[in-house]
């Protein structure tokens, strides 16, 4: 995954929020259980227009996407490549002209947004054969489905797992991968006692990572959100969820440095705390290996990676899935031909060769998260297992005031300062919460 991509999710929630016209959520089909046909439509002397965010996708699949797509039915595809900054505004303008683009690559937790406003056309007519039959991963799917219509087809995911450096465990006596989370504790007890110093950190996770966190209120079976009659309630002051926050700071507490208690993984970026030597692990995107072999190329043969261990024996913690969605804008003139490119690139042909295959993603489904298994290389791989527990975020437009205000991390470092108790925080934020993903019902 690209920085580019998880360092702009942020604004674009905000911004996107504030964007919102009261509209509901926009369809062109009622949803009828996924039973319609997208055939063969004939696009002879047509040209679709697709918008790709600069980053994801190569040039080199779209291409052999657009050829699958001319050959098979006669119509050419118009890529336009769009870049990170403004791209709320310029994409919540061009939903609304009679001339939007006909396939749009959207963030997955940004779908609700865009459904909002009526900019997005309803897919649930069109599930099933968008599926193939696979099933999609959650952490892609749930954030594009509100109130139970979907708007946006899963294209890609990436998410975070344990970066270490197996010289510093080694030097502190550990050599085998930790495959429970008591196993975990007891390595990195060791790794602590061998460095001693203040600013070190044996496992660095910063008070207002969110993104890492809220692995371990999954994974004490709470949730962010709970929602019934299209009214959403906070739950993460739930007695499950105040035990995996309990579990957080204690982690927290025990093994990175008390200066990042009140600090996000940016400033100072973590993989640079990582390569100067102050962190023997993180919880980091694939993308960081690559800043930190860069920053200390001797590096690069220390670092291994593993799934973060689940306090329930034998599995790993459930992860956030970033990652994108095809939403077609509801006033593309060219929608039966859009559904058709969005199948081919959501298909499972085209995931496992192209998405996978040539790019590295991680592809739509459980099934071929398993079928790609053994082309992963080692320090991948734990990526690709972790992505299939994935999570979803609230499926409502309201969950982008979350994303834009900060509140989110402001909670968890209250947690990891003791500036409030794990129960007085999530009260708190439960409250705030309730209020904003309700804001825009």
């Amino acid at each position: 995954m690209t920085r580019t991509r998880f360092a702009a999710l942020g604004a674009l929630a905000l911004a996107g929020a504030l964007a919102l016209t009261g509209c509901s959520a926009g369809s062109n089909a009622a949803s009828d259980g996924g039973t319609k046909s997208i055939g063969t439509p004939d696009g002879k002397g047509k040209t679709i227009t697709v918008w790709i965010m600069n980053g994801d996708l190569s040039p080199k699949i779209l291409d052999v996407a657009a050829q699958q797509f001319t050959k098979a039915i006669g119509a050419k595809v118009k890529l336009q490549l769009q870049q990170w900054d403004g791209i709320t505004t310029k994409l919540t303008t061009a939903l609304a002209q009679q001339d939007a683009p006909d396939v749009v690559d959207l963030g997955n937790t940004q779908v609700p947004v865009y459904a909002a406003t009526g900019g997005l056309m309803d897919l649930s007519p069109y599930k099933k054969e968008l599926q193939g039959g696979q099933t999609w991963l959650s952490g892609l799917e749930g954030p594009a489905t509100v109130d139970g219509k979907l708007y946006g087809a899963p294209l890609f995911a990436g998410n975070r797992a344990v970066i270490y450096n197996k010289k510093t465990w080694a030097d502190a006596g550990v050599t085998d991968v930790p495959t429970s989370y008591d196993q975990l504790t007891a390595d990195l007890d060791k790794v602590k006692a061998k460095n001693p110093q203040a600013d070190f950190s044996a496992f660095y996770m910063p008070g207002q990572y969110w993104y890492g966190g809220l692995q371990w209120v999954w994974d004490a079976g709470g949730q962010i959100a709970t929602e019934k009659g299209g009214k959403w309630t906070g739950a993460i002051d739930s007695a499950d969820a105040v035990k995996g926050l309990t579990a957080w700071k204690d982690f927290q507490n025990s093994y990175s440095a008390k200066s990042t208690q009140d600090i996000n993984t940016d400033k100072p970026a973590e993989s640079d705390v990582f390569a100067q030597g102050n962190a023997s692990a993180i919880l980091g995107s694939a993308w960081e290996i690559g800043s930190i072999t860069t920053a200390k190329p001797e590096l690069k043969d220390q670092i291994g990676t593993f799934p973060m261990p689940s306090a329930t024996e034998g599995k790993t913690q459930p992860v956030f899935l970033g990652g994108s969605d095809l939403g077609i804008p509801s006033k593309s003139q060219n929608q039966e031909l859009a559904l058709y490119y969005t199948k081919i690139l959501t298909s499972k042909e085209f995931q496992q060769d192209q998405v996978f295959g040539v790019d590295g993603w991680e592809p739509n489904s459980t099934q071929l998260l398993d079928a790609v298994a053994g082309d992963v290389d080692e320090l991948h791989k734990p990526y690709f297992e972790a992505a299939s527990t994935s999570r979803p975020t609230p499926a409502t437009p309201g969950w982008a005031t979350i994303e834009g205000d900060s509140s989110f991390q402001t909670m968890f470092a209250d947690v990891a300062t003791g500036r409030k108790s794990p129960q007085d925080a999530a009260e708190g934020f439960s409250e705030h919460l309730t209020s904003a993903l309700n804001a825009q019902q």
